[in-house]
């Protein structure tokens, strides 16, 4: 029993030891100096991602016709820079394409919430072309309204646009949207319907249901006027100045 005693220690503490090694082996190789930039450890926030979103993609109806409207934009970029692309416009029931308004923007974050935008406008459609420099910033307001505010300048003048919105879940996929856009100009385009002051209002109330998150079915209401100089020149072409319409269309993102 003696006899076996110091043999049965021995080879107990060769195995400790040759356990040490390999875990000293292992431990070195995790231990190995990681090189940091400026002394700050690697973040993803700059990999390059993209994003496009349909956000209104839907018809129009009222008792004296309709029409169908778009309203999209993608970006791509990283956490701090971007290239937005947006377009929107609207086609009439005599298949006149109107109200075309499209924009390629820098945009550059400039706090948790709200990033600087800047860039061209172009407004291309079934009336005469007109171009735009443009600078605004777009975000999440206070209590998370989704916020758009751009200035526009050209050699016919100024103009700005403010547009908001806000998600109120009803449930998880059950979403009420209100919405509302309106357009500001120096002066009068006659060719476009421009008006000087405020010219144009678009709102809405709509609620989608996103039985996929990635596509949302939605119903509402929405209400468009003309102001001022622009009501003036659609009463000459005979255009409504006013009007509500029953909506219905999808939403899309990937």
């Amino acid at each position: 029993m003696r006899a076996r005693f110091p043999a049965t220690l021995a080879l107990i503490l060769c195995a400790g030891t040759a356990h040490a090694a390999d875990g000293n082996t292992t431990g070195s190789m995790d231990d190995a100096p990681v090189a940091y930039v400026g002394g700050m450890p690697p973040v993803m926030d700059h990999m390059l991602y993209s994003h496009a979103l349909l956000d209104e993609f839907e018809a129009r109806a009222n008792n004296h016709g309709g029409q169908f409207r778009y309203d999209g934009q993608a970006w791509f970029g990283t956490d701090y820079d971007k290239l937005w692309l947006k377009s929107e416009g609207t086609v009439g029931t005599d298949g006149r394409f109107g109200d075309g308004d499209h924009e390629v923007l820098y945009d550059r974050a400039v706090s948790r919430y709200f990033d600087v935008q800047s860039g061209v406008r172009v407004d291309i459609d079934a009336g005469p072309t007109r171009a735009w420099g443009a600078v605004g910033v777009e975000g999440l307001a206070l209590y998370f309204f989704q916020l758009e505010a751009t200035a526009y300048f050209s050699d016919r003048g100024a103009a700005a646009r403010l547009q908001g919105s806000y998600d109120l879940l009803l449930t998880n996929r059950l979403i009420l949207q209100p919405q509302v856009e309106m357009n500001v100009y120096s002066t009068n385009d006659r060719a476009r319907g421009n008006g000087r002051g405020l010219s144009d209002l678009d709102t809405g109330l709509r609620l989608r249901y996103e039985w996929h998150r990635k596509i949302a079915p939605y119903l509402g209401v929405t209400y468009t006027s003309s102001f001022d100089q622009a009501a003036s020149m659609a009463r000459a072409r005979g255009q409504r100045v006013h009007g509500m319409n029953v909506t219905a269309g999808i939403r899309l993102w990937f």
